[in-house]
């Protein structure tokens, strides 16, 4: 059984497939910036899509806070993507996401590219 703060961290460094069993139905993601998603299925598409375009990416974590609440887990990350042409990019993103008996309901994402190669 994964906890909270397993569920969070794996969706936040791009582990979706393992964060998958833990959305529930009516799951809402919403990206500020980016579309807002709602259900199950909506999520899943959106990370595989994502994790299709990240197999081309080396991506390397710079910073990886987690700060866990009883119902909610906040993920605060600074992540390096280079693409296989060398060129890269610096995001920073802050994930909230928030729980009902250890199934996601809910995640809020901020992110901002802060800088490029």
């Amino acid at each position: 059984m994964s906890t909270i703060e397993q569920i969070a961290q794996a969706f936040s460094s791009h582990r979706f497939a393992e964060a998958h069993p833990h959305l529930t139905q009516d799951v809402r993601w919403q990206s500020y910036g980016g579309p807002t998603l709602q259900g199950r299925d909506a999520v899943i598409e959106a990370c595989e899509q994502t994790s299709e375009h990240l197999s081309e990416v080396t991506t390397e974590f710079h910073r990886f806070k987690v700060v866990i609440g009883s119902d909610a887990v906040a993920v605060d990350s600074l992540a390096e993507y280079v693409d296989t042409d060398g060129r890269g990019t610096i995001v920073a993103s802050c994930d909230i996401y928030d729980f009902v008996d250890g199934e996601v309901t809910a995640v809020v994402s901020y992110t901002v590219e802060v800088s490029e190669d």
